[in-house]
């Protein structure tokens, strides 16, 4: 058996290994590296010292071992730990810029909820005050429609503002262009690809006015909420969208809530009539999403002005003649233009652009879902308007629909993911309370052990 030996000499202390009796002193199959002499000197490290590590896995044959090692990996851990602290400041730094800019992004969403409530809000609110001297619905819409020509010189004003690549109107009305194809904008792409959008989006507006000529505010708002599940529907049967359970739900929800809106009053009379029209106007508007995602897919900013100015040019220039054949056979007859309520119209019009704008903008800077709910607090606005201004009294069956509709509607904004979420959610907090129960044990029972301690007391464990 071997063993170190110490020698008693003045000279430096070594180690010398004695190989056992009959075997040989190198292993077989390797190679064990070469001992000159017992008396070789010690590897120095960088600073100077003899490493007492390098001396025992040299005189220990270490497989693979290289002299100096142990030293050189005592450096790099230095080294590593030296540049800890730095990679540690620029995490920390890049977490708190990643937190600053989220927690900007939801204030900024929620700005944007109230702004495009409110423009919502006084949309509706105004035109109802229009009726009041100037009962034209199918006017109203023609002429806020033509307002939407305003949206891409608006978005080209902001581009020009804010970006330093400046490009010209054509150059950037081409590159929107690509919404409708490589190929860009053409005179058959035109008729083909707006018109029907077009005459979506009048249909939509006009029928949600002929809307609120019967009903209040709040009814029209409440049921033009139902396009969300509208929407959801469609998606599923035309786009084989993803089944969702809840989301099906949210749609009986909303037909239950329309029904019940119908029944109010009984199914007859203006009431009724209010109700199909609404509802109408909420089915108009979910088609027109469904195909816009369809045949054009999803949209940036400028692809969107692009698209709403498209629309203005094609309702500026196709559908004019419809006022005035509706002027002509008396449907909708105004005097002279001298006499149009010019305030109300342009207020209208201007809001309706503003809240295209804001929804647009909206779902590009913010999270999307903050925009449906801005869209959904105009329900509540416009009831608070309607008691306080107008002293509507609501039964408690409107009352009842518009909570379901809503309640509906707020299904339909959670995630596909949601019950995948929610059940690590759940499963997170109650394995913290397990930890933290757990922790509370522990220091109970150290308690006790210190208390019974100090009491003199010993506890002796059963076998």
């Amino acid at each position: 058996m071997s063993s170190p030996e110490i020698q008693d000499s003045g000279e430096e202390p070594c180690f010398r290994l004695e190989p056992l009796p009959g075997k040989s002193p190198h292993l077989t199959g390797k190679a064990s590296p070469q001992v000159t002499s017992r008396w070789d000197a010690p590897q120095v490290t960088a600073n100077g010292l003899h490493d007492i590590e390098d001396r025992i896995l040299r005189i220990t044959g270490y497989y693979g071992y290289n002299p100096g090692y142990s030293s050189h990996r005592r450096e790099e851990g230095s080294d590593s730990h030296a540049e800890t602290p730095v990679s540690e400041t620029s995490g920390e730094a890049t977490a708190c810029q990643t937190c600053a800019n989220t927690v900007l992004k939801v204030l900024g969403g929620l700005l944007l909820v109230l702004c495009v409530s409110s423009s919502w809000v006084g949309t509706t609110q105004v035109v109802q005050l229009t009726f009041k001297s100037f009962s034209c619905p199918f006017f109203i819409t023609w002429f806020s429609t033509n307002w939407n020509i305003l949206f891409f010189p608006l978005y080209y004003s902001g581009h020009v503002a804010t970006t330093r690549e400046k490009q010209t109107p054509i150059q950037k009305f081409r590159e929107c262009s690509r919404l409708f194809g490589e190929d860009g904008m053409s005179l058959k792409v035109f008729l083909k690809r707006t018109a029907p959008f077009s005459i979506l989006w009048t249909l939509t507006n006009y029928l949600y006015l002929l809307a609120l000529r019967k009903l209040t505010a709040t009814d029209v708002s409440a049921l033009y909420c139902c396009h969300k599940a509208f929407v959801f529907l469609l998606s599923w049967i035309v786009l084989k969208d993803r089944f969702m359970g809840v989301r099906i739900v949210a749609a009986i929800m909303a037909i239950t809530g329309i029904v019940m809106m119908a029944y109010a009053d009984g199914f007859h009379g203006d009431s009724f009539m209010g109700v199909a029209l609404a509802v109408g106007s909420a089915s108009t508007s979910a088609l027109y999403k469904v195909l816009f995602k369809m045949f054009l897919g999803s949209a940036n900013l400028g692809e969107a002005a692009h698209f709403f100015s498209t629309m203005g040019f094609f309702n500026l220039i196709f559908i004019s003649c419809v006022p005035l054949i509706l002027y002509f056979t008396r449907v909708e007859h105004w005097g002279s233009l001298s006499s149009l309520p010019w305030g109300y119209l342009c207020g209208v019009a201007g809001l309706w652009l503003v809240f295209n704008i804001l929804v647009n903008v909206g779902v590009v800077l913010t999270y999307p879902i903050l925009i449906s709910i801005g869209t959904l607090l105009s329900v509540p606005g416009n009831a608070a308007i309607d008691v306080l201004k107008h002293e509507v009294i609501f039964s408690v069956v409107r009352l009842a629909a518009t909570c379901i509709i809503c309640l509906g509607f707020l299904l339909l904004l959670l995630p596909e993911e949601w019950d995948t979420v929610t059940l690590r959610f759940l499963t997170t907090l109650a394995d913290k309370k397990t930890e933290e129960h757990g922790e509370e044990l522990t220091e109970s029972s150290v308690h006790t052990r210190s208390r019974s301690r100090a009491n003199g007391a010993v506890s002796i464990p059963l076998a």
